[in-house]
């Protein structure tokens, strides 16, 4: 069935780049990289998400997670995961161009900034992510950074430079879901307060398909997950809810929910022309 003119959809921008899916999935804890190139695909992602650590490209085996990714199917998004200083987060984003712009991605451009605060916690540190994102851009990467979701922290990311800012729905691989969705919304609120096309993408803490629709319904241009695929019982099965929520939450979205009320309202019209039946 062809959308209304009122919920037709577009892809959605990133700086350059320009998804077709606003689903971004990670590439990490999957139990072999034969299920997690499956995975992939059944999601309906188009841009996919590496960590580009050096130990974290191969297997156990030897095998690089590269050999199953399709470069030509997938626009990569390189990640700056495990970094805890600013310093570091640089390095592995310029060694990440070096190996994208290898394999003739044109994912080499950007980066998905992490600089976490603690190892327990994996919340990021502000003042670093503010840090490296002036560094970055000054160095002509598009910077999608993971922040927490306090909306003055993504005001300072978005002055930075940040071409996206991604507030976390709760912590990295927690499934906590969507803890404080008016946060959300304030982040929204003042990153598109200018520029009502800045995407703002959840990164993190989802932790099921209703995680994701939630997420878009708040009005979020993007959902990015790993574990909640990764980790689930059927992860396939859950490639195909996540792709499912995805199209489900935005096109409520765009639809427009009703208001919450407090009292009841009746669905069925109170004039109408049925006759009333007349007593045998």
């Amino acid at each position: 069935m062809p959308a209304s003119s009122l919920t037709a959809d577009t892809p959605l921008r990133v700086g350059s780049h320009v998804l077709q899916s606003r689903l971004i999935v990670g590439t990490g804890k999957y139990a072999s990289y034969e299920q997690m190139a499956e995975a992939l695909e059944l999601s309906g992602a188009d841009c996919i998400t590496v960590a580009v650590r050096r130990e974290r490209l191969t297997d156990r085996s030897g095998r690089n997670i590269l050999d199953f990714i399709d470069p030509q199917r997938y626009l990569l998004l390189p990640n700056t995961a495990g970094c805890f200083t600013a310093e570091d987060a640089v390095r592995v984003a310029r060694l990440g161009r070096e190996i994208l712009s290898g394999l003739g991605n044109p994912g080499a451009d950007w980066v998905k900034l992490e600089v976490l605060a603690d190892t327990k916690t994996l919340l990021p540190d502000p003042v670093a992510s503010i840090e490296a994102t002036a560094q970055l851009v000054a160095d002509g990467f598009q910077v999608l950074c993971y922040t927490s979701d306090d909306p003055i922290a993504a005001r300072r990311l978005k002055e930075a430079g940040a071409t996206s800012v991604m507030p976390a729905g709760s912590p990295i691989g927690s499934g906590q879901g969507i803890l404080n969705p008016n946060n959300i919304r304030i982040c929204l609120e003042y990153l598109k307060q200018d520029d009502p096309d800045y995407p703002v993408i959840v990164d993190a803490g989802v932790g099921t398909a209703s995680d994701v629709s939630q997420a878009f319904e708040l009005g979020v241009d993007g959902v990015l997950l790993n574990s909640a695929i990764a980790h689930a019982r059927d992860p396939l099965g859950m490639s195909r809810a996540m792709r499912a929520a995805t199209e489900a939450g935005r096109l409520a979205y765009l639809s427009g929910r009703i208001p919450r009320k407090l009292y009841a309202t009746a669905s069925s019209p109170e004039e109408g022309t049925i006759t009333p039946l007349k007593p045998r």
